[in-house]
């Protein structure tokens, strides 16, 4: 009988958990900019799309639409990001220099962290695992 370690959603939530630590960590090591997973989330939606609506943002991250809210002023205050108003209701954000270059860093660090991982388990192994995880799973 297998234990409930060796459940698939247990061994990728672990993964996650940790690989999420160490990019963190590591980010924190290279930039004197704290960002949080959370941010550079909101980071990755706005980056290279011109006045991204914040309420398109919102619906495309995996938190609330006030966190998301939150989570851009906090990245505006680091001046990684501005915002606009885009008509009566609707604002829309743009990164700026340094959040484009934050962003482009942390894209850096994590194919950093990807090679890690294929050092460790093989290439092959690494893009049957990406393979597998693109994969639609019908749940």
């Amino acid at each position: 009988m297998r234990s409930f370690g060796d459940l698939l959603i247990d061994l990728l939530s672990g993964k996650s958990l940790l690989l999420k630590k160490i990019k963190e960590e590591k980010w924190q090591d290279i930039s004197d900019v704290h960002i949080t997973n959370s941010e550079f989330s909101i980071l990755e939606k706005a980056y290279k799309k011109n006045k991204q609506l914040i309420s398109h943002i919102a619906k495309q991250v995996e938190f609330s639409r006030q966190a998301t809210h939150k989570f851009i002023k906090q990245l505006e205050e680091k001046q990684l990001v501005i915002t606009k108003k885009a008509n009566l209701r609707d604002k829309y954000i743009e990164l700026t220099g340094l959040g484009e270059a934050c962003y482009e860093k942390h894209v850096a660090l994590k194919k950093e962290l990807e090679n890690m991982i294929a050092e460790q388990i093989g290439e092959e192994k690494l893009k049957r695992l990406k393979e597998i995880l693109k994969m639609d799973w019908g749940i």
